[in-house]
């Protein structure tokens, strides 16, 4: 076959623009996973408002006892029952301390309890269900079945005891949360770390030589933390309902201090004469509760990779 030339003519191409070069590049903006969980968290309006409320009440929970002119212990017999007005903006209790510092006061309560036990569920649930998946075999069965024997005993009668052994006070309280609500989310990351176990990552890891604490914490534990993180914010609004509960029934955080189920219970004695004091305490339980919901709702959805 006859060489072939080829000749190229200068005519035929045209240069092109530097300013043009760049026109059909189209690139997206690197962002990391929690960059990308914050964008589909802010589009869930509702758990969105929910952030901004709770936002809101832990800034008000902070501010409003230390500005007030009034304490939240600070009687005054001349001012008792009255209705809100300027001086007073949510107006008195029956012993004329200022409803709106006592209602702040008791977020301060209610919403440390309700964090704190979250917390502390998180760490005993997460170490514990881990624990027992990863291990298997007869470790994974003697850890459930004292879980189950713990689960088998009501709560309420747990919290009774401790009440009664350790006095009424926010120690008490969270122990009496905390000694069974971490089971559910143990229960969870056991189920995860069983099924996570048996991919090719973590096997892998252990054929590298990794440690079997490093597997399980730097590797399983790590890639189910969506439904962890899901169920720690739903873990808040239940322990907050358990206080307010508690001290609604006489057993919770003793008197003067204000947790939001305490002045619930005060203001009961006076709920026909002055029914608006009963108000407050219950909207802002149910409000925080319910803003709780949506922000938890909103994280599941961020964190869900099949909303990518």
């Amino acid at each position: 076959m006859a060489d072939m030339e080829y000749v190229l003519d200068d005519s035929m191409f045209e240069k092109l623009e530097d300013s043009e070069k760049n026109t059909e590049f189209i690139a997206m903006e690197s962002k990391t996973y929690l960059q990308d969980a914050w964008i589909c968290f802010k589009k869930n309006k509702m758990a969105l408002y929910g952030l901004i409320f709770l936002a809101v009440m832990i800034i008000l929970a902070i501010v409003v006892p230390i500005v007030s002119p009034y304490t939240y212990d600070a009687q005054n017999l001349d001012a008792c029952n009255e209705l809100p007005s300027w001086a007073h903006p949510l107006g008195t209790d029956k012993l004329g301390r200022d409803i709106l510092v006592r209602l702040m006061f008791g977020a301060r309560i209610s919403l440390a309890v309700g964090f704190v036990a979250a917390v502390l569920n998180l760490i005993i649930g997460v170490v514990y269900g881990g624990i027992a998946g990863y291990a298997g075999g007869k470790v994974d069965m003697v850890m459930m079945r004292i879980v189950d024997c713990i689960y088998s005993i009501p709560s309420m009668l747990y919290v009774i005891l401790i009440m009664m052994v350790f006095g009424s006070n926010i120690g008490s309280v969270l122990l009496g949360i905390c000694i069974s609500s971490w089971i559910g989310m143990a229960r969870q990351v056991r189920t995860q770390v069983q099924t996570l176990k048996q991919q090719e990552f973590a096997l892998a890891a252990y054929v590298v030589g990794a440690s079997r604490l490093r597997i399980l914490f730097k590797h399983l534990i790590v890639n189910c933390m969506g439904p962890i993180i899901v169920s720690a914010t739903l873990m808040v609004p239940d322990a907050i309902f358990t206080e307010s509960f508690l001290a609604f029934i006489g057993i919770g955080i003793s008197l003067p201090q204000a947790s939001w189920g305490t002045l619930a219970s005060e203001a009961r004695s006076v709920i026909q004469s002055y029914p608006l004091q009963i108000v407050w305490p219950v909207a802002a339980i149910c409000l925080t509760v319910l803003s709780l919901n949506f922000i938890g709702d909103g994280v599941g959805e961020a964190l869900d990779p099949k909303n990518r």
